[in-house]
């Protein structure tokens, strides 16, 4: 008689490919005149491939960045890389060139929807204007951010510098850009709110999607 006795693979077992969270940003997220490794980006992609499981960070971060071209950009990068969160760091430039409060929401407006039409979570990483713009200006771009947050549900860092805009010695010369040194403090204000969003599960469900 002929005895088949089934046995354990001796292979090992193949882990799963990490979770993928996009950056898209600009100079701010782009490492402006510091090292790329001092970067706060580079610094949460360390963190999150400490993480079980892990994740990995695309960062599609471009200096001059607007709302305009992440926008333009978004489609294609979603659907390169399927990410499971998309981190939005773009309106700072488009406040500083003035442009207007309703072209900047339709912009941020449309990737948060685009994101979340693709089943990734949004984290808004929102910007704080310099105070010759003018209370006015300054808060419409903070309601710009609040309001989509609180709209479409999606995660909100008020301002990526708090705690660090107002110091000089964190800052560049130009007074706009975080040093080298201050890029452990950015992180760790994007982590109090990050942490959070993967606590409660990476992903969106979407209808129809395996």
């Amino acid at each position: 008689m002929l005895c088949l006795v089934l046995l354990p693979s001796l292979r090992p077992a193949v882990a799963a490919p990490p979770r993928t969270i996009l950056l898209l940003g600009d100079s701010l997220s782009a490492a402006h005149n510091i090292e790329l490794d001092a970067s706060w980006p580079v610094l949460l992609h360390k963190r999150l491939a400490e993480m079980r499981p892990p994740y990995r960070l695309v960062n599609a971060s471009i200096s001059g960045a607007t709302t305009a071209s992440g926008r333009a950009r978004l489609p294609a990068l979603l659907k390169q890389y399927r990410p499971v969160i998309v981190m939005l760091e773009l309106g700072a430039n488009d406040g500083l060139r003035g442009l207007p409060l309703a072209e900047i929401r339709t912009n941020l407006a449309a990737m948060v929807d685009a994101a979340d039409a693709s089943g990734a979570r949004v984290l808004l990483l929102g910007i704080e204007l310099p105070v010759n713009y003018g209370p006015q200006y300054r808060d419409g771009l903070r309601a710009i951010y609040a309001g989509l947050a609180r709209n479409d549900h999606a995660g909100l860092l008020p301002f990526l510098l708090a705690g660090i805009a107002l110091d000089p010695s964190l800052m560049q010369p130009d007074g706009l850009h975080p040093t080298a040194a201050a890029q452990p403090r950015v992180l760790a204000n994007v982590w109090a709110v990050l942490a959070a969003m993967l606590e409660t599960g990476p992903q969106k469900p979407v209808e129809g999607r395996r």
